[in-house]
């Protein structure tokens, strides 16, 4: 065991708990599980499909983007949300880096 708790975490790593506290949550799962392969999905239509009233999806869908788990654009009056592919697999891929050099 390393003895030096206090060590910096590597910069890669700063942004991994913002995404692991997003996906932690099983209403944040579900609402990732909604999105197909390159589709963009607005507040109403998630809201439409689920059990969470309408403020509930936009507050879920406010942290999956304030993590990078999901990106967005507005395009007038509706903010389109997509999976940010990157951010979630540099993440996973820091992980799996880890595990692999202390194993």
């Amino acid at each position: 065991m390393l003895n030096d708790y206090s060590r910096a975490i590597p910069p890669e790593w700063r942004d991994m708990s913002r995404i692991f506290v997003a996906l932690g949550d099983e209403h944040r799962q579900r609402i990732l599980l909604l999105f197909e392969p390159g589709e963009r999905l607005n507040v109403g239509q998630i809201a439409e499909v689920s059990t969470l009233a309408r403020s509930t999806v936009s507050h879920h869908l406010k942290v999956l983007h304030e993590s990078g788990v999901l990106a967005s654009e507005k395009v007038g009056k509706e903010v389109w949300f997509w999976i940010d592919r990157g951010p979630l697999e540099a993440t996973l891929n820091n992980v799996l880096d880890y595990l692999k050099e202390n194993t």
